[in-house]
């Protein structure tokens, strides 16, 4: 057997791999474009082949791929078409799609790659020979039917994005708001003492304190929703710049409809189609909630490393799991890795959403956005590692930390910030006062209190009881 076999393009002829599913077009991509080696993600695969079966439904309920004329096709042609379609979709072809992310600025080439993988697989399907030179289910005129790369390759983008939410990061999200918020009522009677500015301050319940974790989560859940709705409009239907364009009146919002059916998705067709087609505001705002996730992210894991800090020399008072030696050269040492990851994962999600931002506000010109690849790639990346690592995070770190309560509790009645509760007692003057001279003396606020006299013991005892200094008091 050859290598390679020749297929034609309106450019000419171009060697293709011989057992290969695409064609000239993508092959063309593939010389154009040897950059990073990185194709498109799995997810705007799938995507691209849910969409194209999307537009073949409204298609053939339009009667436009049964119609009368050179492009007709039959029933079981058609069938075979959405069944090409569905095998996109569900990754039977994914090593069918080896452009470049860094390609033309549309995605042209890869919604070409996908026509002529659906074009030949639904040959095949036929029993037909899928290296025919005359396609009889033909990858620009039926596949790419009522479409543009400009309408469709968007569209693709947004309906990856909406399902990766929904399917990986908002599950990810939960399970961490679930395990934190659990973690938080197990805690709420460890007294630990604040620290504002890094710098000791009133005493609170290390329940408290992880709760507030947990509503930072619980907010986060409901950014990744919004992010989600802000890629709900799709700009198929507007083919080319916008105007619709050899495509049916209703064909957009039958492409929405029929992907709002498979998916269980509220998809619905853009509101303006040149909006649609040009802007790419939507996956900004998108964007810019998984980066204000990622803030969280960072924000938690590091507060959770700081307050394991230790064993001996740190705060030790949450107790993170042992995962893998800390050091090459320090025998016993443990390091909090798991909070590393996601630390490190947010950092990139803050790069990914410099790309994301500059795209849409460069990348837009007219009728056409052309930074689309690039942006579709970093959205899916952000939202992937976001996953990865919350669920990392949870399995092999939320779910197995302990509370210290000794190294919690051993600081409190040493806190300087004691003398706060005194305030309504002895005034706010008085209390510094007496605060620098417990720390000259290296004497504690109840120490001092009771050699001076200053308060009555019960007075004394009841302003100083760290439980209550965790709520308000009437």
């Amino acid at each position: 057997m050859t290598q390679f076999r020749v297929e034609r393009d309106s450019m000419g002829e171009v060697q293709v791999p011989a057992q290969a599913y695409y064609s000239a077009q993508t092959q063309r991509a593939v010389e154009n474009f040897p950059v990073s080696g990185w194709p498109l993600p799995p997810a705007l695969v799938h995507s691209l082949g849910l969409v194209k079966f999307a537009c073949a439904v409204a298609n053939r309920d339009l009667g436009k791929l049964t119609q009368s004329g050179k492009n007709r096709l039959n029933d079981q042609q058609v069938t075979a078409l959405l069944d090409a379609c569905k095998e996109v979709a569900a990754g039977k072809f994914d090593q069918e799609f080896p452009v470049d992310v860094f390609q033309t600025g549309s995605g042209t080439s890869s919604n070409m790659n996908t026509n002529e993988v659906i074009s030949n697989r639904a040959i095949e399907i036929l029993g037909g020979d899928r290296f025919q030179k005359e396609k009889p289910v033909h990858p620009n005129d039926h596949v790419n039917m009522g479409q543009s790369t400009n309408d469709i390759f968007p569209t693709a983008i947004h309906v990856a994005v909406a399902m990766r939410i929904r399917d990986d990061l908002l599950p990810a999200l939960q399970k961490l708001h679930d395990v934190l918020k659990q973690k938080a009522s197990e805690w709420d009677k460890i007294i630990k003492i604040g620290r504002t500015h890094l710098a000791d301050a009133t005493p609170l319940r290390l329940g408290q304190e992880v709760g507030g974790f947990a509503r930072q989560i619980e907010m986060s859940i409901e950014r990744a929703k919004r992010a989600s709705d802000a890629v709900l409009e799709l700009p198929a239907g507007g083919t080319a710049v916008g105007t619709g364009i050899n495509t049916h009146p209703e064909f957009g919002h039958r492409v929405a409809e029929a992907l709002a059916k498979e998916t269980g998705i509220a998809f619905i067709e853009a509101v303006d189609h040149f909006e649609g087609n040009a802007q790419r505001d939507g996956l900004v705002e998108c964007h810019g909630q998984l980066r204000t996730i990622a803030s969280t992210l960072f924000n938690v894991s590091n507060n959770i490393r700081w307050l394991g800090s230790g064993p001996r020399c740190g705060f030790y008072e949450i107790k993170l799991p042992d995962r893998q030696p800390g050091s090459s050269i320090m025998p016993g040492k443990v390091n909090p890795v798991m909070c590393e990851s996601m630390m490190q994962v947010a950092a990139r999600v803050m790069g990914n959403d410099q790309t994301v931002a500059f795209s849409g506000a460069t990348g837009g010109q007219f009728q056409l956005n052309i930074m689309m690849p690039v942006m579709g790639h970093a959205t899916l990346e952000s939202i992937h590692l976001l996953s990865g690592v919350t669920r990392a995070f949870v399995d092999f770190c939320a779910i197995e930390m302990e509370a210290n309560p000794e190294a919690c509790e051993a600081s409190v009645e040493k806190s300087l910030s004691m003398v706060t509760s005194l305030n309504p007692h002895i005034g706010y003057e008085k209390a510094a006062s007496l605060a620098k001279q417990a720390f000259k003396s290296g004497k504690t606020i109840r120490e001092l209190c009771r050699e001076e006299g200053i308060l009555p013991e019960h007075t004394l005892k009841e302003a100083l009881d760290p439980m209550s200094m965790t709520e308000p008091q009437a």
